[in-house]
């Protein structure tokens, strides 16, 4: 009988869970494993079936009451064996007494639901290419580099349920990551990111403190990218968000649900123009 047996995916484990999402039209950051690890070495689950790798999932843990879900495949050979549900049992219990969020895919939402989670908002993906349109206000964009590592991590924390300051580090400055600030009478005003992903490029996270801001940074990401298209999650309670990205002429390409198994955290949704990821939150 084959022996199926869940264990701590290494680095390079880690980047086997890139590729696989990718096969899933998920479209990762080319070099996401490097801060993903960082942000939990122990929060990545592979699944191996007589040591052939056929599940993943991450359930990495922020702070002492956060953790988020993702990466929750099955090799396409391998579904409906009751691989993946023990992988998510095990993920599960990793995060045991946190609230634990994900971004579900529309055909699973259901099951999520079964298991407790309950849909904040909707995750829009726009892609393209943005339209040349100049901000109306006076913003200087510069180098996340140039603003003091902890500032950066106390502004990241207001958008985020959790402090992350391991993976921050990493996600600013992996190579082929830009990452940019947005300040205004020399105050933090926003910060945004650019990677590299399997198709085009993915922004995340994009945060301001206005659309007008947003629009700053975001020109100045995509420039970064030479006129490759970029995409980037935008959640749907934000209005001005889309709307920007409808004003730029980007596509809604694809949504998924945020969803949470407690309340929704209590973060600034206003400033919220697209999130980091969907694997990791």
């Amino acid at each position: 009988m084959a022996e199926y047996e869940i264990t701590t995916a290494g680095i390079r484990e880690v980047a086997r869970f890139l590729e696989w999402a990718a096969e899933e039209q998920w479209n990762p950051g080319k070099m996401d494993h490097l801060p993903f690890h960082a942000a939990d070495p122990r929060g990545f689950l592979l699944g191996k079936l007589d040591e052939d790798p056929v599940t993943s999932v991450s359930a990495v843990r922020y702070g002492a009451d956060f953790g988020f879900i993702g990466f929750y495949i099955a090799r396409p050979a391998f579904r409906g064996q009751g691989y993946g549900i023990q992988a998510w049992r095990a993920a599960m219990q990793h995060l045991n007494g946190r609230n634990v969020g994900l971004d579900g895919v529309v055909d699973q939402q259901d099951n999520y639901r079964k298991s407790g989670f309950r849909t904040a908002w909707t995750h829009v993906r726009y892609a393209g290419v943005p339209a040349g349109e100049a901000p109306s206000g006076d913003v200087t964009v510069a180098d996340a580099g140039s603003v003091p590592f902890g500032t950066l991590a106390s502004y990241d924390r207001r958008f985020f349920p959790a402090r992350r300051d391991a993976f921050l580090s990493l996600w600013v400055g992996t190579p082929g990551h830009t990452a940019l600030v947005a300040l205004q009478d020399g105050e933090l005003k926003g910060f945004g990111v650019v990677r590299p992903a399997q198709s085009g490029a993915r922004v995340g996270p994009l945060y301001a403190d206005t659309d007008d801001i947003a629009l700053a940074l975001l020109n100045s990401l995509s420039a970064a990218e030479q006129g490759a298209p970029v995409a980037m999650y935008v959640p749907d309670v934000n209005v001005p968000a889309v709307r920007l990205m409808e004003r730029l002429g980007l596509e809604p390409t694809f949504e998924c649900a945020r969803m949470y198994t407690r309340d929704a955290p209590d973060v600034d949704m206003a400033g919220l123009f697209a999130a980091t990821t969907i694997e990791l939150g």
